[in-house]
């Protein structure tokens, strides 16, 4: 009883005593320890609760990365459960990598190609096939992974990323301080979220009932906050926090990220970097305070995956339910000039994916490339369920369990990723493999590939493709094994003409007013039938090559 006293969520986010939190942490985990066996053994199916933040770099879930912040519940999950060291994002963006973790499918499947275009609102999830198969089910806060979401700007600038102008679509990145030292919840929609999860937990959990429980709670946090001063169409550059989150920052690790000039960088990053409006200048202690902000947001969303923590140890269950904390996608926090995600960098595609539960193996690092398309296996194969369809992804079960029933699955040596909205110019795909990184576009051709030496390069600064063209041949062959990336930027750019044609046409006269309050409404003015034209020319090419199609 002392103990549970001692560990609830009111105590620690009001103190702020970094010593009583280790000492909390320490003891949570001897409990754990001492008690999970026998608590698993009795019950036929675990519970399973996910945890899916957004924007959290999955670089600090592990060490270095970890030693930036405090994450105590994160590093909680490390030493309890397995850390995967190489998961990545299947679309570093919300909706479209949303889709592919409740699918299990790659985004070209399901052709969830940007922020409006994802799955049907009738998809079948994994969370409705536990729910088929006896558990009771609940899912709250950010979902995303159907189509008709995100503001119009969004799908607008994905549409047009083949117009032939080039136009900032995001605020500044900035960071904002607020409230005091004792100002815990900054992100108000996201604590009520947590707080109407464990609230279900303790309303729904107990030891003694025979069917198990799937939560989801999907956080808005560390995604950077709308940037109320430009306006009701502006996009999300403001990192925000108090001085209560930036305590858990270990500043003096901070580093100015290394940027390639301008000249220098890749096209499509050059694309990226202008248009989300850092292709200015910004002071050191700028950055820094941003990547500060940044990791402090992470802090807080830590200590909600705490409280979902805290309510399932009250309730009793903790032992025998599969905790999952993981991200749609990263934040570049102003590395290699960016922020945001959008991107096959390391800061944007890389995820976290911390996974523990009874008899699943605790303190393990484990280095497989991964990808979310398999925790929609992984999640059946926890319940006991078997998998149907055509799925991406693999079961990560037999690399997590302490059983050795498991046969000898052979796991891919390779992680896939592609994207197709906003803020960048060319349809992306990236394959991860060994220490490689290849990252190609459009048809292959058109524009030149990029390949980074992970191991050597950390920071992705040299592009080695011309240096190996043996391993660039190997890879772009596995790479077209997987999808034929020509023939998906050749679907994407019908589908952005097509779609756009149609809003534009559902506008009517109020086309040209509509288009130029965007949120790109800054540079449009500045030559408004400049832009117009080019977006004329881009959609008669489409019409032009419609018409002359041959039966």
């Amino acid at each position: 009883m002392l103990f549970r006293q001692v560990f609830s969520f009111t105590s620690i986010t009001s103190g702020g005593h970094e010593a009583v939190m280790n000492i909390i942490v320490l003891g949570f985990i001897f409990l754990s320890q001492q008690c999970g066996q026998s608590i698993c053994q009795k019950a036929s199916k675990p519970n399973i609760v996910m945890v899916m933040s957004d924007a959290f770099d999955g670089r600090l879930s592990f060490d270095p990365g970890s030693k930036l912040v405090q994450l105590p519940y994160t590093n909680y999950l490390r030493q309890l459960g397995s850390t995967f060291l190489n998961a990545y994002t299947n679309s570093p963006i919300c909706c479209p990598s949303r889709a592919a973790m409740w699918s299990g499918q790659f985004v070209h499947l399901t052709q969830s190609w940007n922020n409006y275009k994802c799955l049907d609102g009738n998809a079948t999830t994994w969370m409705d096939l536990l729910k088929e198969n006896g558990y009771r089910t609940k899912m709250i806060g950010k979902l995303d992974y159907t189509s008709g979401a995100h503001s119009v700007s969004n799908r607008i600038e994905a549409w047009t990323r083949d117009v032939q102008f080039l136009l900032r679509q995001e605020g500044r990145p900035v960071s904002e301080l607020v409230g005091n030292k004792s100002t815990v919840k900054i992100m108000s929609k996201d604590w009520e979220n947590t707080d109407k999860a464990t609230q279900w937990i303790h309303q729904t959990a107990a030891p003694t009932t025979p069917e198990p429980f799937a939560l989801y709670l999907g956080l808005n946090l560390p995604h950077p906050y709308k940037t109320e001063s430009l306006g009701p169409t502006a996009g999300g550059s403001t990192f925000r926090t108090s001085p209560y989150w930036l305590t858990k920052v270990n500043s003096d690790l901070i580093s100015v990220p290394k940027w390639l000039p301008l000249a220098a960088m890749h096209p499509v990053d050059y694309y990226s970097t202008f248009t989300k409006n850092c292709s200015g200048v910004f002071t050191d202690d700028e950055v820094k305070s941003i990547r500060a902000f940044y990791y402090a947001m992470c802090a807080e969303a830590d200590a909600m995956l705490g409280q979902v923590i805290s309510a399932l140890r009250e309730t009793g269950v903790l032992n025998n339910t599969v905790v999952i904390f993981t991200a749609d996608h990263g934040e570049l926090a102003m590395e290699h000039r960016q922020f945001y995600k959008m991107s096959m960098f390391e800061g944007s595609s890389h995820v976290p994916l911390l996974i523990m539960g009874p008899g699943l193996i605790s303190g393990q690092q484990v280095n497989q490339l991964v990808s979310l398309v398999d925790l929609y296996p992984t999640v059946l194969e926890i319940a006991g369920i078997s998998a149907v369809g055509n799925l991406s992804g693999q079961s990560l079960l037999p690399l997590l369990s302490t059983s050795t029933a498991f046969p000898n699955q052979q796991q891919r040596a390779w992680a896939f990723s592609e994207y197709h909205g906003c803020n960048v110019n060319a349809s992306t795909y990236m394959l991860r493999s060994d220490q490689w990184k290849y990252i190609t576009y459009a048809d292959g051709l058109s524009v030149s590939p990029q390949l980074f030496d992970l191991t050597l390069d950390k920071d992705e600064l040299h592009n080695v493709v011309h240096k190996f063209p043996d391993v660039q041949a190997h890879l772009d062959k596995l790479l077209r094994s997987i999808v034929d990336y020509p023939k998906v930027s050749e679907a994407v750019h019908v589908y952005n003409k097509k779609a756009f044609g149609a809003w534009r046409l559902s506008l009517g006269r109020n086309y040209n007013q509509v288009i130029g309050n965007l949120r790109w409404h800054v540079d449009w003015q500045k030559d408004a039938l400049a832009n117009e034209r080019a977006i004329d020319k881009w959609l008669n090419g489409y019409y032009e090559r419609k018409t002359n199609k041959k039966p």
